[in-house]
């Protein structure tokens, strides 16, 4: 509609300087040397309005052209990274990576060239082929004016991917030189480099930052949260201020846990502090009655042997059919010389459970009783079933 009465505007002017011409006399003269050319006004005017028809429809003609094929190219460019994505999770990557890589080409979006690097890239990788892979991601960098991050995260994972923690955790510190709120996807990618590099500390900070997000499987940060405690428990082990401090910090709910406990215990056990070991371990075994709690109960053992075993004989009032339980006690009173209530405990746990331990531990009872026979007789048990274990 407005084109419509813009055009009749402008043949209304016309009509005007044309009746307007006829009223006026004079001429005009056009020289471009060598050459002159002389024309009445009214025939200048007509003239010029022809010229400037001519000129305007032949701009709109070429605009035309080339708004229709810039449409047409963004188009193909669509429908390029939109083939590439279905073949991509329909599993197809080397058409995948086809058409992702014509539209990586055609766009002229940077968003869409990273997007569509991202998936050429991914889908060379699929394939084992990682200088394709890398030649992708470099091109979408070189393309993407400012914001680079989807490129930079797939980058690091690539990196880390092929070991690489170190380069992976330096390509991220690009991502985040941006400032304001980090991609999920960095952090989980960072979260995986600080695991390689066993640095557990930034392990648990990434894992509470994750905890927060709505995007994040809390399932999954839970349990790598809980993994990455038990490691820097194991780590901490060799300096016993250091453990203490750490374990201080860990909440009471989360020292509840059977497998930190046992990790904790391990790690006061191997920095020669039996007292704390034994604190977590009857703290824990009420509540839990975890056999590998039970079980180191009778490592690491000092003057404190005496009060272990009444701990220990409450526990069975509790749980009197518990194998392990009945081995601890046996152990015990084997430490203590307590030959008879030591041999009692020990045939009880095979009573309840054969296993090789309570075999083993028999046997040397009966070595420093001087029943080598019998000695004899349980490290064979024992190591049958050892054998059968293996097999």
């Amino acid at each position: 509609m407005k084109l419509i009465l813009w055009l009749l505007a402008l043949f209304a002017a016309a009509v005007a300087v044309t009746l307007a011409a006829k009223h006026t006399t004079g001429h005009v003269l056009l020289s471009v040397p060598p050459h002159q050319l002389e024309l009445t006004l009214d025939h200048f005017i007509i003239g010029a309005i022809a010229a400037f028809f001519v000129f305007y429809f032949l701009v709109r003609f070429i605009l035309g052209i080339l708004g229709f094929n810039q449409r047409h190219r963004h188009k193909k460019t669509d429908e390029m990274l939109a083939t590439g994505l279905k073949a991509y999770f329909e599993g197809d990557f080397a058409k995948a990576r086809k058409n992702a890589s014509i539209a990586l080409r055609l766009s002229d979006s940077p968003l869409v060239a990273s997007i569509s690097a991202v998936i050429a890239a991914r889908s060379a990788d699929e394939m084992g082929e990682t200088t394709l892979r890398d030649q992708y991601i470099s091109t979408a960098l070189d393309k993407a004016s400012r914001d680079k991050s989807l490129c930079q995260i797939t980058q690091a994972e690539f990196l880390l991917k092929d070991g690489f923690y170190s380069e992976a955790l330096a390509t991220l510190k690009s991502v985040y030189a941006g400032g304001g709120l980090q991609p999920s996807a960095a952090l989980q990618v960072e979260l995986l480099a600080q695991q390689q590099a066993k640095n557990w500390d930034a392990v648990l900070e990434l894992t509470e930052m994750l905890a927060k997000r709505a995007s994040t499987n809390k399932a999954v940060v839970k349990k790598l949260r809980h993994d990455a405690q038990i490691e820097n428990l194991k780590t901490k082990a060799s300096d016993l201020q250091s453990l203490n401090h750490y374990w201080q910090h860990i909440s009471p709910l989360e020292k509840m846990d059977s497998k930190l406990s046992v990790a904790a215990a391990r790690a006061y056990i191997t920095a020669g502090s039996c007292t704390s070991a034994h604190q977590i371990i009857e703290q824990n075994v009420p509540i839990t009655w975890d056999t590998e709690l039970i079980e180191l109960y009778a490592e690491c053992l000092d003057y404190h042997v005496n009060r272990q075993i009444e701990c220990a004989e409450v526990w069975l009032k509790s749980q009197p059919n518990n194998a392990q339980l009945l081995l601890t006690l046996g152990k015990l009173c084997t430490y203590c010389e307590l030959w008879g209530k030591a041999q009692s405990y020990l045939e009880a746990s095979l009573s309840v459970e054969p296993g090789q331990k309570a075999h083993f531990a028999l046997a040397q009872l009966n070595e420093k009783l001087g029943k080598h026979d019998e000695a004899m007789n349980h490290y064979n048990q024992g190591l049958k079933l050892t054998l059968k274990q293996l097999s």
